[in-house]
């Protein structure tokens, strides 16, 4: 090939206007609608994010959808600017479905998390702050994130859960309610007046004020043991005062009972010894 004609002017000045003639409009019209469709992405990311943020959905979830929603329609005004100059953009779209697959199977535990955070902050199982118990674990949520969620235990430890072993089981939420039902069971002796265990038992009750007068506790006889008879004692306290209730009452019962002389049994076997003569 001679390049000495194809960098002749006269020559090259008409191939380069003849190209010019040709991509010119299309090469405006894909730049016009790359600016164009970046800003109506915009816009439409705007209204997405005020149409979620007047429905009070989680600024976590708001911000994921805007920049999902943004993303996709920036992807299709980059195609539509490619299809426009020429480039055949069907192998294109190929090759990106074959990468979003291949990154969907390589991040599919990632994935599953991240629809279960979705979930989660969607139905609000549980809000931050809330003591819960769920994927083998219980404690106070500390906050919820898109993969994980994090966990503060009684004794202080931080515990990370995926949010799809959350969302795979059972979620106790110990917080969802104001009031909490305390279950005790008390066991006394067989040869103890009950009609006295039981009185005993209810002035224990009305004496504290943190116990609710409504729903009206519970104290009944529930099982004839082995070597006691159980009573169960139910009485209902604000969620917050659960904990510190239980305890107290616990101690209160037994000191109670030792001064009002009720017995608490326990377990017990009695051994005999027989002497055998010497063969």
């Amino acid at each position: 090939m001679d390049f000495s004609q194809l960098l002749d002017p006269e020559k090259l000045i008409p191939r380069i206007l003849d190209l010019i003639f040709i991509y010119g409009p299309k090469l405006i019209a894909a730049i016009f609608i790359l600016f164009v469709g970046r800003w109506i992405a915009r816009l439409l990311r705007l209204a997405v994010r005020r149409v979620l943020t007047r429905s009070k959905v989680d600024d976590l979830l708001v911000s994921f959808v805007c920049s999902l929603t943004y993303m996709a329609l920036l992807a299709f005004v980059v195609i539509a600017a490619l299809n426009q100059i020429g480039i055949q953009t069907t192998s294109f779209i190929a090759i990106l479905g074959a990468a979003g697959l291949a990154v969907g199977l390589a991040l599919q535990g990632s994935l599953s998390n991240f629809a279960a955070g979705v979930l989660m902050i969607i139905f609000r199982p549980f809000q931050t702050g809330d003591y819960i118990e769920g994927g083998g674990v219980a404690g106070q949520v500390q906050e919820t994130q898109i993969f994980t969620t994090h966990l503060l235990t009684p004794d202080n430890k931080l515990v990370i859960v995926p949010n799809a072993n959350l969302m795979s089981g059972n979620i106790v939420n110990y917080s969802a309610n104001n009031t909490r039902r305390i279950d005790l069971t008390v066991g006394v002796s067989y040869t103890d007046d009950l009609a006295h265990v039981k009185q005993v038992l209810e002035q224990i009750l009305a004496a504290d004020s943190r116990i609710l007068p409504e729903p009206k506790p519970l104290v009944a006889v529930s099982e004839l043991a082995d070597s006691s008879v159980n009573l169960v004692v139910r009485p209902w306290v604000a969620t917050k005062d659960y904990w510190a209730v239980y305890y107290d009452l616990t101690e209160t019962i037994k000191t109670r009972f030792d001064a009002a002389g009720i017995s608490i049994p326990f377990p017990q076997q009695d051994v005999h010894l027989h002497n055998t003569a010497a063969s």
